[in-house]
Formats: structure tokens, C-alpha cells, sequence
């Protein structure tokens, strides 16, 4: 649940990792994977409203696409680095 709220809502996601944290523990497989989780993905949505706002970019049409792939990206490279160093 982690890696699919961390590209919408970045305190959503913080949420999900401590409610993780607290039901399976810090040290646990699921913890330390929502703690990798957020911090191998951005809040793709956040970036293109605001950031992208405030530069003046009004075409966004291939940006949103592309963020929720690197997010993808994101979220098996922290599987698989989660699985190398606690699996």
C-alpha cells in the first residue's frame, strides 16, 4: 500500500509506513520495505501541479506518464534492494 500511495500523497504514504511500522514492527521485513519504499519514489502528482506550476509548464501531457513509470521503476529497484540486504 506504501508504493501505490507514495506517487499521490507523500504524507498518505508516511502514514502507511508508520501504521506498517507499528503493526509488523521497525525491524520487520514489511517496515524496513515501506521505509525503502519511501524514499524510492516521489510524490510524481505533487511535482507536476506545483513545481511545474510555478515555472510556468502548461504542457504536462507526457511528464505524468513518465513519473508514475520512473515511480515503477522506483518501487522494483526497492525490492529488490530490500530482498539483498533483509531478505
Amino acid at each position: 500500500p506504501t508504493a501505490l500511495m507514495k506517487p499521490l500523497s507523500g504524507s498518505g504514504a508516511r502514514g502507511l509506513m508508520v501504521e506498517t511500522m507499528t503493526q509488523y514492527g521497525a525491524d520487520s521485513f514489511a517496515g524496513r520495505l515501506s521505509c525503502i519504499f519511501q524514499g524510492a519514489a516521489d510524490t510524481t502528482l505533487y511535482v507536476v501541479a506545483v513545481y511545474f506550476g510555478s515555472v510556468g509548464i502548461r504542457k504536462t501531457r507526457s511528464a505524468v506518464p513518465l513519473g508514475l513509470f520512473a515511480d515503477l521503476a522506483g518501487i522494483i529497484a526497492a525490492i529488490f534492494v530490500a530482498y539483498f540486504f533483509f531478505g
